[in-house]
């Protein structure tokens, strides 16, 4: 089993940044893919960033490319969302998710979710 727990949430301002982590317990992660998901109110579940176990290639949703930035260390077991010129439609619940196979961009291929960190953009 893999425990996530996400942090770094909070209000900011449009323009301006976050980091969010998403510490990893019960067992290394370092063969995980590892990913972030969003959702806002009243809108389903959405993909936004991911790194592979093997060589960290990363992926992103077209809508945070070039803003937003994912890594991971895994030597601390944790991955790192680093977020960029927020916008108010950044606004949502980010979650952290674990997979050890498939379609990294795919939501229903992740075992294990974290409970998610609130992200509020204001205007």
């Amino acid at each position: 089993q893999v425990q996530l727990v996400e942090s770094g949430g909070g209000l900011v301002q449009a323009g301006g940044s976050l980091r969010l982590s998403c510490a990893a317990s019960g067992q290394t992660v370092s063969r995980y893919g590892m990913g972030w998901f969003r959702q806002a109110p009243g809108k389903e579940r959405e993909f936004v960033a991911a790194i592979t176990w093997n060589f960290g290639i990363t992926y992103y949703a077209d809508s945070v490319k070039g803003r937003f930035s994912i890594s991971r260390d895994n030597a601390k077991n944790t991955v790192y969302l680093q977020i960029n010129s927020l916008k108010p439609e950044d606004t949502a619940v980010y979650y952290c998710a674990a997979t050890s196979s498939g379609d990294i961009r795919r939501a229903k291929e992740y075992d294990y979710w974290g409970q998610g960190t609130q992200v509020i953009v204001s205007s």
